[in-house]
C-alpha cells in the first residue's frame, strides 16, 4: 500500500479521494461544490475527449457551440423538462448593475436553447437530420457534491440531433448508445450493462432513456453514459417544423445524449487500487516513464544519454517521459509513478546497460519482466494492449462475481447491503413496486436490459407477472 493512502477496505470513499490527491488529478475550489481540474486530470479528460470526439466524427456528427445562458422562458415551454431541472437550476438575475428583464438559467442542459436555434433553420426535410454535438460546461446545483462523480459546475459533451422520422431518431439514439458502449469497453476497459431506463428514471422530457451500468469496486453502479430519445416534445415546445416530401408539416424528431467527467471518476473507481491509481493505456495520457538509475555522479550524464538514445525513435508512436530528476532517488520516482497511474515503469541502471536490458514494471500487476534494449518499443506497445485486455477482464470477471439473479425480496433486502452488488430480479413494471426498492434499501432500477433474454416471472415486490429481469443496484 502506497504511504497515506487509505484502503478500499477500511474506507472506501476516502480511498478514491486520496487516490484523486496522490495522483494531482483535482481538487476542490473556493467556489462551494466546484472542482479545479489539475493538468494530470485534465490530460485524462483530454484522452477521453478526444477519442470520443473522433468516434462521433466517424458517425457523422459535427460540432458546434450554443450560449450558457438560457431565457427562464425557454426552461418553461417543456413542462416534464423544467419541473425536472428546476431543483438544480442557477438564476442570473442581474447583469451589467441591473435587474435583468428576464432571469436567465445558467445552463443545466441545452435542449432548450438548441431548439429554439433548430426553429431557424429547419424549413424542410432537405435541412434534416441534424447532427451536432457540444462540448461545455454545465451547472447543476448539488447538495452534496465529490471530486469528478457529482460537482456543481462539470465538463461534458451534449449531442442534439434533428430527424424527419420516429424510427430514425430512434436508430440515432441507439447508434449513439452503442458508441458509448464500446468506447466504455474497448478504451476504458469498463464492462457495461446496456438498457434502457424506467419512466421514473428516464429523462426530463424523453419518451425512453437508454444507459449505460458499470459496476465500481465497492460494488455500487454508476450511469456511464446517457442516451435520450425524446420524440417530438421539444419540436412541438419549440414549434419546430418541416415540410415532409409529401408537402405536408411535420414535427421534427429529436435525440440527445451525453458523458461527463464523471468518467474520470469512474475509471479511478473501475481499476485503481491501495497503491493508488491504475489507468487502461488508451486513455492513459502517459504510457511509459522510464527512469534511468545511478549511484555516482559520474554515472549520471552516461545514463542519461542512454535513455535518451533508447527512446529516440518513440517519439510519435508513444507517449513516455524520461524522468531524470536528480534531487529525487530511484524509490520516490517509483512510487510517485505508481500513485499516477502509469501503465509501464521502466528501470535501468548501469549494470543493465551493462547487460543491454531494462527491467519493465506492469502497473495493473506490479509484475517486473526484464527486456533487451533492442526492440524494445514493438515490446512495450504489445504489453500495453495486453494491460488493456487484462484490466477490462479483471473488471468483467469483478462485476461477474458481484451479480446475482434473485427471486425473494427478503433475501433481495439482505443481500443488497451485505456483500452489495448488482441484482437481476423480476419487476412487475409498477411504480409503486420500483418505489420499494429505494424505499427500503435505498436501490434502484438501473436498467431494462437490452441484450439479455426475456424470461417470465413474478414480480419480487408483489408478485405479479413479470415479462424480463431488470436490474438492481444502489449507485452514485
Amino acid at each position: 500500500m502506497a504511504k497515506g493512502l487509505t484502503t478500499r477496505k477500511d474506507d472506501y470513499s476516502q480511498w478514491y479521494l486520496d487516490v484523486i490527491a496522490a495522483a494531482d488529478l483535482a481538487e476542490h475550489s473556493a467556489v462551494k461544490g466546484c472542482m479545479v481540474i489539475k493538468p494530470t486530470g485534465y490530460a485524462i479528460w483530454e484522452m477521453i475527449q478526444g477519442q470520443l470526439d473522433r468516434m462521433f466524427k466517424e458517425t457523422g456528427h459535427v460540432n458546434a457551440y450554443f450560449p450558457l445562458f438560457i431565457p427562464e422562458s425557454f426552461m418553461h415551454k417543456e413542462a416534464e423538462h423544467v419541473e425536472g431541472f428546476a431543483p438544480e437550476c442557477a438564476v442570473v438575475t442581474h447583469g451589467g448593475g441591473k435587474k435583468l428583464e428576464e432571469p436567465l438559467f445558467v445552463r443545466p442542459t441545452s435542449e432548450t436553447i438548441i431548439w429554439s436555434t433548430y426553429k431557424n433553420w429547419i424549413q424542410s426535410y432537405r435541412d434534416l437530420p441534424i447532427l451536432i454535438n457540444q462540448w461545455a460546461n454545465v451547472v447543476r446545483w448539488e447538495m452534496r457534491t465529490r471530486l469528478f462523480l457529482r460537482t456543481t459546475e462539470f465538463l461534458w459533451q451534449e449531442g442534439h440531433t434533428a430527424h424527419a422520422s420516429a424510427e430514425e431518431a430512434e436508430a440515432e439514439t441507439l447508434k449513439i448508445l452503442d458508441v458509448y458502449r464500446r468506447f466504455a469497453e474497448e478504451y476504458m476497459a469498463t464492462p457495461v450493462y446496456v438498457g434502457c431506463k424506467t419512466e421514473r428514471e428516464k429523462f426530463a422530457g424523453a419518451v425512453r432513456t437508454y444507459c449505460i451500468e458499470a459496476m465500481m469496486q465497492d460494488c455500487k453502479a454508476l450511469q456511464a453514459g446517457t442516451s435520450h430519445n425524446l420524440g417530438q416534445n421539444f419540436a412541438r415546445a419549440f414549434d419546430v417544423t418541416f415540410q415532409d416530401e409529401q408537402g405536408k408539416l411535420q414535427h421534427v424528431y429529436a435525440t440527445s445524449w451525453g458523458v461527463s467527467t464523471r468518467l474520470v471518476g469512474a475509471l479511478i473507481m473501475t481499476h485503481s487500487d491501495d497503491n493508488g491509481l491504475v489507468l487502461p493505456p488508451r486513455l492513459a495520457p502517459l504510457k511509459v516513464v522510464l527512469i534511468p538509475i545511478w549511484k555516482e555522479e559520474a554515472e549520471m550524464e552516461l545514463m542519461r544519454q542512454r535513455a535518451r538514445d533508447l527512446t529516440a525513435s518513440w517519439q510519435g508512436r508513444i507517449s513516455f517521459k524520461i524522468d531524470d530528476r536528480d534531487q529525487y532517488r530511484p524509490g520516490y520516482k517509483f512510487n510517485e509513478w505508481e500513485k499516477k497511474g502509469v501503465p509501464i515503469r521502466i528501470e535501468m541502471g548501469p549494470k543493465d546497460v551493462a547487460a543491454n536490458q531494462v527491467v519493465v514494471v506492469r502497473r495493473d500487476t506490479g509484475e517486473k519482466i526484464a527486456m533487451p534494449q533492442e526492440n524494445l518499443l514493438p515490446r512495450l506497445e504489445a504489453l500495453l494492449d495486453e494491460i488493456q485486455q487484462n484490466l477490462f477482464q479483471r473488471a468483467r470477471a469483478f462485476r461477474d462475481a458481484n451479480t446475482f439473479t434473485v427471486d425473494d425480496y427478503a433475501e433481495f433486502a439482505s443481500r443488497i447491503e451485505n456483500p452489495g452488488g448488482f441484482f437481476w430480479v423480476h419487476w412487475c413494471g409498477s411504480e409503486a413496486c420500483e418505489n420499494k426498492f429505494q424505499e427500503s434499501s435505498k436501490a434502484t432500477i438501473r436498467t431494462i436490459p437490452l441484450d439479455r433474454e426475456k424470461e417470465a416471472g413474478a414480480c419480487i415486490v408483489c408478485g405479479a407477472p413479470s415479462a424480463q429481469r431488470v436490474l438492481v443496484a444502489k449507485s452514485y
